[in-house]
């Protein structure tokens, strides 16, 4: 015996479109990686270099925390929203823009260097950020630095943070001008759904047509002639 016909909901080939994205794992971001660097250098910095009092030791950590903390919940937002998930990565990119302010002011009010190409550390530092991205990766070095080198490592990896996030927005961009919003998806999903449902429909129609049909064929057609009974054999007389 055949076995029955697929439903559109059992049919693992009429999925419909996919309504909620895949979740990010942030972990895995080499930007985000990179902010938690940059939040544990911060609270270095703020605790050795500023004086006890000072506001900007809890406006530097804020701003890395916000920083870091935007990343997770844009990323979050993401699996429904890439409006919100776009909007809370710019979030991120500002609260790191208002931190990069903020070292700079450090080294220029305190007239120290503020490294470029022909400072001589200046290759082996940039080397290093690119290359590592994890906490561990400059918990071990701060202590060995000075608060001028740590300034310019954190505005350096600050550089390298927004230019990745840039980078990926503009992926983000691009996947939702492809696949559009949620209200969109929604949309699609459900139309096709209808759609698995009419063709599904109309399939059981055509074979129930087609079984009627066979079977009004054998009500029509003749019944074959029944054959006579046997004639018994004649017994022969003695």
């Amino acid at each position: 015996m055949s076995n029955p016909p697929l439903s559109p909901a059992s049919n693992p080939q009429n999925i419909p479109p996919q309504i909620l994205r895949r979740q990010v794992n942030w972990e895995n971001l080499h930007f985000y990686q990179k902010s938690k660097s940059l939040y544990s250098i911060t609270y270095y910095f703020t605790q050795h270099f500023l004086k006890k009092g000072d506001r900007t030791i809890d406006q530097m950590l804020q701003a890395a925390r916000s920083g870091k903390q935007n990343i997770v919940e844009g990323s979050a937002d993401g699996v429904t929203s890439s409006e919100m998930e776009l909007k809370l990565l710019n979030v991120s990119r500002a609260s790191f823009k208002e931190l990069l302010e903020d070292y700079e002011d450090y080294l220029r009010v305190r007239n120290l260097s503020q490294w470029t190409s022909s400072h001589t550390s200046y290759d082996e530092m940039l080397r290093y950020c690119r290359e590592h991205n994890q906490p561990s990766d400059y918990e071990s070095l701060l202590p060995k630095q000075s608060d001028e080198a740590m300034a310019n490592m954190a505005i350096t990896l600050l550089h390298m943070v927004d230019r990745m996030m840039m980078s990926y927005q503009r992926r983000l961009e691009k996947r939702f001008l492809e696949e559009g919003g949620i209200r969109e998806r929604m949309t699609a999903a459900r139309l096709s759904y209808r759609t698995q449902q009419r063709e599904y429909v109309q399939k059981l129609e055509r074979q129930i047509e087609f079984m009627k049909n066979k079977l009004s064929q054998y009500q029509e057609a003749p019944l074959p002639p029944v054959p006579p009974p046997p004639t018994p054999p004649v017994e022969e007389q003695a």
